[in-house]
């Protein structure tokens, strides 16, 4: 190759690279695949249960298999997301201020993950519906919504969400303001059933 063309095709190349150079380059963020997620619409849950609410039609309902001796617990699994909400019910008996202190120690052991941990009161006289959520903020945080409910003289409610993958809060955050929105349709549809003496 003549040492002509040599330099011009060199000089080619340098000039490209100059004017390509031109601009700051920055890296763009990793993206997520885009999540579809259905329209809300729900059925009531009223069984021999001391509750009755409406759960999404989307979900599936099963007993806690970790729990087989605990007939009131459930979890509304929404296996499209890997994700679950437990539902742990305890019977009131002068024992209200254990169970409240046993969920502020769940809600609790998410600190070391958290950025936040807002709390919202919810007082509904004419349910008997009292209690608080949790909105758990943070990348790592296991159970990103938590809530408890009470009525004060017999039912105890716990909820909290979990999902079955590795918590990257990021990615997941359409699907956990997606399950939030049910979540409040749950609490705002709850209603305690009389305990049979």
């Amino acid at each position: 190759m003549p040492k002509k063309i040599f330099n011009l095709i060199l000089l080619v190349f340098v000039l490209t690279a100059l004017i390509s150079c031109g601009s700051n380059a920055t890296p763009k963020p990793r993206g997520y695949f885009r999540i579809a997620l259905p329209r809300h619409s729900y059925q009531r849950f009223d069984s021999a249960f001391p509750y009755t609410f409406e759960y999404p039609t989307y979900t599936t309902l099963s007993k806690d298999p970790y729990s087989p001796d605990q007939k009131y617990w459930i979890n509304i699994n929404y296996p499209r997301y890997k994700a679950t909400i437990h539902l742990s019910y305890k019977a009131i008996d002068h024992n209200l201020m254990k169970y409240l202190e046993d969920a502020r120690k769940m809600v609790v052991k998410h600190i070391p993950k958290a950025n936040a941990i807002n709390d919202s009161l919810i007082v509904d006289p004419a349910r008997k519906l009292y209690g608080l959520t949790y909105d758990i903020e943070g990348n790592g945080v296991a159970s990103p919504y938590q809530f408890i409910l009470t009525d004060s003289t017999q039912h105890f409610l716990r909820g909290s969400l979990y999902f079955r993958v590795v918590p990257n809060n990021d990615s997941l955050q359409p699907v956990i303001q997606f399950i939030k929105g049910d979540i409040r349709h749950l609490l705002n549809t709850l209603h305690w059933k009389q305990v049979k003496k």
